[in-house]
Parts: C-alpha cells; sequence; structure tokens
C-alpha cells in the first residue's frame, strides 16, 4: 500500500510538472530543466510508473531540481508520498536549496502543494506549479518588509500621488481659498485612523506577518485606504502587482474608479474583464470573484505569482465558498477588509439534524474569514467601528422611525396573527403566521400601503431641493419589491402630479435588467435622469430604490437620507450593513455646479438620516436579541396535516397562504436619535467584558477589599488578552463609547457598580475646573466662562498646549480651536496661572 500512494504521488507530481511547462527530458521546446537528486537515475519510460526509487535514498526523500534557461537551479521541489505532510522536510529542503543557491521551494504530496520563498514568509499553499517563465519572473521580485515598515505614510500620502506639489500651490497656502482648492482637485487625505491602519500592516509586516485584516465600518472609507495599502507595497517594492477582488460587478466599477481617482499618476488600474489581453501591464488588477472561478479562469489563465498582493473586499462574502480556491491560489501578501463585526455571532449548540440556523452559518463564516487572515483570537490586525467613527464626527447614528401596524403588531407578537378557518368537514382549523410569514405565506396590501405612506410623510427631504431624500427601502423578496415601487409610484403622482412618470421609486433586484447598473447610476444621481426641481443642482431623478439584498454590503451612496426596512431581519450582520447605507458623511453644496449659488449657500452637511422601521428591527436587536445565548439548531420533525391544540381545536401544520384583505394603518409611531453610546448591537463587547468580570471569584474578593491594586492586576494578568474574547483597554474603550483614555481601575468600578457609567472628556474638564474655582477663588467673575474655555484649550488641545508653554502667542491666530483672540479675553494673570495649575494638579492622561 505505502509502495502504491508513492507512486500515485510521485506520477501527480510529474503531471503536475508537465502541465506547468518543466520538462524531463531534450524535446522541441528546449533542453531538459528537471534534474533529479544525484544517483538517482530517471528513465523515460518511467514517468507514468515510477514509484520504486520513491524516498529510497539515504535522506529519506528525493529532491528534483528545476533549472533556468541557463541551467542554473531556480526551484526545488521535495516530493513525499501522499500519506504524508509534504511540510516534514521543510528543513532539509530549506537547507539543500541554500545549498544550490535556489530561492524557492515545492513541498508537494501530489494532493497538498506549497510553494516557499525563501526571501518571504512562510510556505504557501498553491493548486498548480508555477512555470519556469512565471518563476524566472517571480526572481526579479525583492520584497523587503524593512523597506515597507520604514517608508513614511502620513495623510498625504495619496495626495503626493494626485498632485505632487500639492503644498507648493497658491490657493494651498492660503487658509481662506484651502478648503475650496482641496475640493476642486478633489484631493483625498487620510484620516487620522487610516493611518493607524496602515502602520498596523506595517508593523505586522516587520514582524513576519503576510496576512492582514481591516474591520472597518461602512462609511469609514475601506476603499481611499485599500489605496494607500496599494501605493505603500507598490511603492516599496514589496508587491509588483496587485489584485483586488469583489464580489458584485457595481463594487468592481466603484473600485476601479477610486483606484483611478487616487493613484493614477503613479500607477495604472484596470477592470480585468475589460482588459483581458492587458491585464499584464496594470499594477492593479479588479475583478469580481466570480469572473475568475467561471470556467476555472484563474487557474487557466493565470499562475500563483502573477499577484504578490491580494485584497479581499467584504472579505467574508468574496472568500466565501468556492471563491475560496480563487483567493488562495495567488501566493503573497493578502489583506481582507470587512464591515461586518464577529464579537455578537456566538456558537450554535450541536445538533444532528442537518438543518441550520443562518446565524450558525453567518458565524462559521465569519470565524472562518478572521483564521482565513490569521486572526485566530478575534482581534483583526486593525478594526474601528461605528461607534469610533460616530465619537469622531466621520459618521452619523441614524434617527429610528419605529412604525408598526395592527397587522405587523400582530405578526410580531408571541401569538402572532391567527386565522381561523372551517374545513370542508366543519372542523375548525387555526393558523398561526408570523413576522417571518409576511409577503411569503402572509400577504397584506393594505400593510404595505401604509408603510409606503409612513416613509413619504415621514422621510427627510433634500437639503438643497426640497424634494423628498433619497432613498433605500428593502423588501422581502423580488415579487415585494415589485409591489411596493408600484405603490411608491402611485402615492408620488398623488403628491406631485406630473413630476414623475412612474420613476419616482424603481426596483432594483437581480431579475430586473440592467440592475448593476441602476445601483451605480443612483450613486451618481442620474438613476432615470437628474432631476429637474431645481436648477444646477445634480441629483437622481428616481428617489427611491427599492431592492432586497444588492445594495448592502459595500454600496457607497453618502447622499442617502432615508432607509425602511420594510421586512423583519433576523441576521445580526445583515442589520448592521442594511443600517450602515445610511451612516456616510456628505456635503449636498458638492452637487451644485454654480460657483454663486454654491457660496451663498456655504456647506450643507448631511447631520442625520432616518431609519424607518416597519418590523422592530432595532427593538429585536437592542433588546430581545440573545447575543450570548447558544443558538439551538432545529431538529427534523414529522409535518402532519395537522394536530390538536389544546383547546381541543385543530392547528394546521400544513404551509398556506392567507391574504389580508381589510385595511391596516400605523398604529404604534416612535422616533429616537441614536446618540453617541450607539445600539445594543454595537455596545455588546463592553458588556461582556462586565459580566466575565463580575463572575471572576478573585476579582470579586479583591474589589470587596478595596484592594484596587491588585484587583487592576489581576484583570491585565488574568483577563486581558486571552483567545477566547481577546479583552484590552483600547477595544474596551471603544465598546463603551467613551472619548478618552480609561484606566484598569475604571473599568473595574464600572463592571462592579462603584461608578454608574464613564464620564467624558468634558465632563472630566467640569469636574476639574469646579476644583479649580474652589481651590484658586478667582475674583473676575465677569470672565470665569472666558477662564473656563481657556482651562479646557489648555487640556484638550497639544497644539494649545505647546504654543503657550514655549510663549509663541501670536501662531495662535492661526489656530482654529483657541485664537490670540480668545486668550486675550482672560484675565492676564490667569494666562500663566491657569497652565501652572493644570501641571500642577491636573493628569492629561485621561484626554490622550
Amino acid at each position: 500500500m505505502s509502495l502504491r500512494k508513492e507512486a500515485t504521488a510521485r506520477i501527480k507530481i510529474n503531471r503536475l510538472l508537465e502541465a506547468a511547462g518543466w520538462r524531463f527530458f531534450d524535446d522541441k521546446n528546449g533542453p531538459a530543466n528537471v534534474v533529479l537528486e544525484p544517483n538517482v537515475k530517471l528513465k523515460p519510460e518511467h514517468i507514468e510508473s515510477l514509484g520504486a526509487d520513491f524516498e529510497k535514498s539515504a535522506k529519506g526523500f528525493i529532491d528534483f531540481l528545476l533549472l533556468n534557461k541557463d541551467g542554473k537551479p531556480l526551484i526545488v521541489l521535495e516530493a513525499k508520498s501522499e500519506d504524508k505532510d509534504p511540510r516534514i522536510g521543510k528543513e532539509q529542503a530549506r537547507k539543500y536549496a541554500r545549498s544550490q543557491n535556489a530561492r524557492f521551494v515545492i513541498l508537494s504530496n501530489g494532493n497538498i502543494h506549497y510553494l516557499w520563498d525563501l526571501e518571504q514568509g512562510n510556505p504557501t499553499v498553491i493548486t498548480t506549479f508555477p512555470g519556469p517563465d512565471e518563476i524566472k519572473n517571480h526572481y526579479v521580485f525583492e520584497p523587503n518588509a524593512e523597506r515597507l515598515f520604514a517608508e513614511k505614510v502620513e495623510r498625504d500620502f495619496i495626495v503626493l500621488t494626485q498632485m505632487p506639489g500639492y503644498a507648493s500651490e497658491a490657493a494651498w497656502k492660503n487658509e481662506a481659498e484651502r478648503a475650496a482648492f482641496v475640493e476642486k482637485q478633489k484631493l483625498r487625505f487620510l484620516r487620522p485612523y487610516q493611518e493607524r491602519a496602515i502602520q498596523e500592516i506595517q508593523k505586522n509586516a516587520k514582524k513576519g506577518a503576510t496576512r492582514f485584516l481591516f474591520e472597518m465600518a461602512t462609511g469609514t472609507g475601506k476603499t481611499l485606504t485599500s489605496a494607500a495599502v496599494i501605493k505603500l507595497f507598490l511603492k516599496t517594492r514589496n508587491a509588483k502587482r496587485v489584485l483586488f477582488l469583489v464580489d458584485r460587478l457595481e463594487l468592481e466599477t466603484q473600485a476601479d474608479k477610486a483606484f483611478k481617482a487616487y493613484l493614477k499618476n503613479d500607477f495604472t488600474s484596470i477592470i480585468y474583464k475589460e482588459q483581458r489581453d492587458d491585464w499584464r501591464k496594470a499594477d492593479i488588477v479588479v475583478t469580481t470573484v466570480q469572473s475568475l472561478l467561471f470556467n476555472d479562469k484563474y487557474r487557466r489563465l493565470f499562475s500563483p505569482t502573477d499577484f504578490d498582493l491580494v485584497i479581499s473586499d467584504e472579505a467574508h462574502r468574496s472568500i466565501g465558498g468556492n471563491a475560496r480556491a480563487v483567493f488562495e491560489y495567488f501566493i503573497g501578501y493578502k489583506l481582507g477588509l470587512t464591515a461586518t463585526p464577529k464579537d455578537y455571532l456566538k456558537k450554535s449548540k450541536k445538533a444532528k439534524s442537518t438543518e441550520r440556523d443562518p446565524r450558525e452559518a453567518e458565524r462559521r463564516m465569519m470565524l472562518d474569514t478572521y483564521r482565513t487572515f490569521g486572526c485566530e483570537s478575534g482581534d483583526p490586525t486593525f478594526r474601528y467601528s461605528l461607534l469610533d467613527g460616530v465619537r469622531e464626527g466621520f459618521l452619523i447614528n441614524p434617527y429610528v422611525v419605529d412604525a408598526r401596524t395592527g397587522v405587523t403588531t400582530q405578526l410580531l407578537s408571541d401569538e402572532g396573527f391567527t386565522i381561523e378557518t372551517t374545513a370542508e368537514d366543519g372542523t375548525e382549523i387555526k393558523e398561526a403566521f408570523g413576522g417571518r410569514d409576511f409577503e411569503k405565506r402572509f400577504f397584506a396590501e393594505a400593510t404595505n400601503q401604509a408603510f409606503c405612506r409612513t416613509l413619504l410623510e415621514h422621510g427627510m427631504r433634500d437639503p438643497i431641493s426640497s424634494e423628498f431624500g433619497k432613498t433605500i427601502a428593502f423588501a422581502v423578496s423580488q415579487n415585494h419589491a415589485a409591489k411596493i415601487t408600484q405603490i411608491l409610484n402611485e402615492l408620488a403622482d398623488q403628491l406631485w402630479p406630473g413630476r414623475y412618470q412612474s420613476d419616482f421609486a424603481m426596483q432594483v433586484t437581480s431579475d430586473v435588467p440592467a440592475s448593476q447598473q441602476m445601483t451605480i447610476n443612483f450613486a451618481n444621481n442620474n438613476l432615470g435622469s437628474h432631476s429637474g426641481f431645481i436648477e444646477n443642482y445634480r441629483t437622481s431623478k428616481a428617489r427611491v430604490c427599492v431592492t432586497v439584498g444588492m445594495m448592502t454590503t459595500g454600496y457607497d451612496c453618502p447622499d442617502i437620507l432615508n432607509l425602511a426596512l420594510m421586512r423583519p431581519i433576523f441576521s445580526p450582520s445583515d442589520f448592521v450593513q442594511m443600517k450602515g447605507r445610511g451612516t456616510r458623511k456628505h456635503n449636498f453644496t458638492e452637487e451644485l455646479f454654480d460657483p454663486a449659488q454654491k457660496a451663498a449657500r456655504g456647506d450643507v452637511q448631511k447631520a442625520a438620516f432616518r431609519l424607518f422601521d416597519f418590523f422592530a428591527n432595532c427593538e429585536f436587536f437592542e433588546e430581545k436579541f440573545e447575543y450570548d445565548q447558544e443558538l439551538a439548531l432545529p431538529k427534523p420533525a414529522a409535518m402532519p396535516l395537522s394536530n390538536s391544540g389544546d383547546d381541543g381545536t385543530t392547528i394546521s401544520s400544513k404551509p398556506s397562504t392567507y391574504e389580508f384583505l381589510e385595511p391596516d394603518q400605523v398604529v404604534y409611531h416612535v422616533e429616537e436619535q441614536i446618540g453617541l453610546d450607539g445600539m445594543r448591537i454595537d455596545r455588546e463587547l463592553f458588556q461582556k467584558f462586565e459580566e466575565k468580570a463580575r463572575s471572576d471569584p478573585k476579582l470579586a474578593e479583591l474589589v470587596e477589599q478595596r484592594d484596587w491594586d491588585a484587583a487592576t492586576r489581576h484583570v491585565v494578568e488574568e483577563l486581558f488578552d486571552k483567545p477566547s474574547e481577546y479583552f484590552n483597554l483600547e477595544k474596551l474603550r471603544r465598546a463603551a463609547g467613551v472619548d478618552r483614555r480609561i484606566s484598569v481601575r475604571e473599568l473595574v468600578e464600572k463592571a462592579f457598580g462603584f461608578i454608574p457609567k464613564f464620564k467624558n472628556k468634558g465632563e472630566l474638564i467640569d469636574d476639574e475646573f469646579q476644583k479649580f474655582l474652589i481651590d484658586q477663588k478667582p475674583e473676575e467673575a465677569d470672565r470665569i466662562r472666558e477662564m473656563r474655555y481657556f482651562f479646557e484649550a489648555y487640556i484638550r488641545d497639544a497644539k494649545v498646549r505647546a504654543l503657550i508653554d514655549a510663549g509663541h502667542f501670536a501662531d495662535l491666530n492661526v489656530n482654529p480651536s483657541f485664537s490670540t483672540r480668545d486668550l486675550k479675553e482672560v484675565p492676564a494673570p490667569w494666562r500663566k496661572r491657569i497652565p501652572e495649575y493644570i501641571k500642577d494638579y491636573v493628569s492629561l492622561n485621561p484626554f490622550m
């Protein structure tokens, strides 16, 4: 049996070598470029039957040497039998490769193959062998993690490619003209957290990592961050070509457009399907995973060494299932991007049933994504949450409109919407429909009408044109989307006669021709042509896109003002993605063509968006969804035609449908602006820490003794950075929604109820200022407000602090947060005494 496995492995390896263009013997294509280990002879008739000499050498393995056209070693191939892990001879292969001055090693048992660049990282799984020309080209590629780490990445990293001499432009130097100059030239400066994300890659790469994962909330600029990563790798020659993978066509166009806008002066970007014959000339190749999977295209047309950096957008989707094969085919660096946090995806209970709760499949997919990118601990390379973005002013939390009709209230109740009917034999039948049945088995035209009327009556208006704000409505199914679209268009005719021609709302689902282009047109404000509400203003004539799932993950349309959840949602990641379509900020005056109009209006910023929730989804994820409960998988059950209820009536369990024909209206309408703390779905991580802390008996004992030093040490040593949860101070600060540093002691005090909440920076400054007033007793009562402003600016703003301490008061003239004029309002003696007091009595650490 062992010899058979050895022979089978050898035959497979031989065929793979030949398929890749390697030659065991001289032929018309050139001389042999495969040489076996010395003293092992090979004859042509052995190619299909070789096995007798397999692993019979003194070293216990046979090496192939794969040569270049000059007969010099390129690759050492170590072959093992099928029943052995090919990596077991890794170190011997390394030693032999170095003795032959070969940079690459292939480890194979005929079924599993690894390609190893001895100058970069670890052995990487490959599915085909690289050919002579491909590996020869890869020899020219010389990655260097130190060079990558040393590259300086600052906020103008992308701008220096867009306009290298921007800092010398007169409009940039003039503070008054700078904002208009940046907007006109479409310059994209990195935000601080985007800089930090790239720096995390640099640090991890220096440590030897080749896989990275960014978990960044929708609207935080994953594409711009990706562009900076791409520039970093190409500029430092740690990649010669980059593959950017997406899972939908509209994202393909969106990404390519962005890369051209950001990087075209230094690097070329193409969409693969548009330039199939010229893709090798490009630095960045954008494509859908499906395109490469079709007819096994990625194997037939590409080599594993063609791309040195592969970026997977919405990684949990674009590398799931068969798509994983595409992603793993290419060797080199890998970066995954996702907007979906996985903290709330819990493990389900084991069950014999083959049926699966959809949340269990989702959980496995997310965990698999983290493993794929080397983040088994659950901590990504870099994380920036929705709460981070809202707190720092880059994103917006929703204004929730919770509106339920009489019908949906019953559908969502524990009993469901109960129907009583009489069968032909006279027996009474009861059937209950739940939220999941809406527009699947339970149909209610009046309810759909109520949804649409509520949306149009309470939806936000465009701040420039005053027409109905751009909206995405999420329906249950394609048929439901068609119904909602029809109702919205009929209502629009009544509200705005003659304004629309059945194009106020458009169905954007996969069965609609050109639906992908429709999503692009909506984002570009050209769906159904341009609106005619106001001259010189570019916005879409179509105001509502009704979809099912096409415009969720990765869809970028920042001027969305309304989202309508006309369906129940049971997946937390689906909820996060749909909610995320509205969180981006937007300046509406950017869409004005007339400079005079634009100047007259100034900035008109999107400061809010409305989330219409017709199925209590927000309440479900805020109050009812059991984040920590293990998911019980459903047990298979017989499906009798009927069974008896507790009251003796017959309850039908046969699948049936019901159409509700009576009037329906909104009976519950509550509106709430989500605050800085965010929704529970965004806060869950911190609650998990508190529960774990309170359940730790040793920690509870130390807290009871008020031994705070020992308690903080215990938390750091026993609760932080453990693989099960991977808590750390920064993650918990973000999860708690705190805008400042917090101490471990504060964490413990909050968990055990000694403090009701964490004070924010403003509240802490108020406390400190009150102490200052009590201690210093300033007599200038009419200038307390000005002194308070100075007190806060000195604590909060490091730049102000540095200028004051250095005596460079004139430089405050150009400081936006605290100017020379503000300083002059402070009584003269206190301009010196306030900084001295702060240095002596106020710890600045919480404010850093």
